[in-house]
């Protein structure tokens, strides 16, 4: 397609791509506000603006090659996995170590580099939609996602507020990612055929969803019991 403004399907692409990015952006400002939040209120803004940036750059290149990575066996029990720990580590609390502030760069950098590789790899399973919608024109990609940014931007400002008013919700988007990871690896290429022939309910049912969920809060919160009964110790 090509990028013509005065295309009315050209328009009609761009808003499939934004509805898309809207839909599929729940999930991606959750880990951005999930990454963001141990960070100074000064740090906040500029954590959610360049992993944003790094994480939509990597978006359009994954989009332009998403049929053939997909098909690669055990990519989405990797990147499911990954989501996994990504999971389970951000359900951790903060350790209150009073030196935090003094490390705010290179907690900065951290949280960049988790929403980055947290957007690439929950990218995996939803380039292909997007790829569909622009009709193989990587120009089209661009300009969806260069729209659809500050939706997500300001969605994941939202859920940073919302988490520092309820804590809980960060439980919830941990285990938002947890059924993420385990959806994603009862569906790789390598066990696809398996589980429809077997087990077919682990996708139907998304019992493998839920299950990854369940294990991500179990794990996180087993850690989180384990770091506080460690710092109560340490006290005494």
């Amino acid at each position: 397609m090509e990028f013509a403004l005065d295309n009315p399907l050209f328009w009609f692409a761009v808003l499939q791509i934004i509805a898309i990015d809207i839909l599929l952006g729940g999930d991606n400002a959750v880990v951005i506000a999930l990454a963001c939040r141990s960070l100074p209120e000064h740090q906040r803004k500029k954590g959610i603006f360049w992993g944003v940036a790094g994480a939509i750059i990597l978006r359009v290149a994954l989009t332009a090659f998403a049929v053939t990575l997909l098909s690669i066996p055990y990519l989405k029990i990797v990147g499911g996995l990954l989501l996994f720990w990504i999971g389970c580590k951000l359900i951790i609390p903060d350790d209150g170590n009073e030196d935090e502030e003094i490390n705010a760069s290179t907690t900065l950098i951290g949280a960049i580099k988790t929403i980055i590789i947290a957007d690439f790899v929950m990218s995996l399973d939803n380039v292909i939609a997007v790829a569909a919608a622009a009709k193989d024109s990587v120009l089209l990609i661009v300009f969806g996602l260069l729209v659809s940014i500050p939706i997500i931007v300001w969605c994941s400002q939202i859920i940073l507020k919302m988490m520092d008013r309820y804590p809980v919700i960060i439980t919830v988007g941990g285990a938002l990612l947890g059924y993420i990871a385990g959806d994603m690896m009862a569906r790789d290429p390598s066990v696809d055929v398996w589980v429809k022939d077997h087990a077919v309910w682990l996708q139907s049912y998304h019992i493998a969803g839920v299950v990854g969920a369940i294990a991500v809060v179990a794990i996180g919160k087993a850690f989180a019991v384990r770091r506080s009964s460690s710092a109560a110790a340490e006290s005494t």
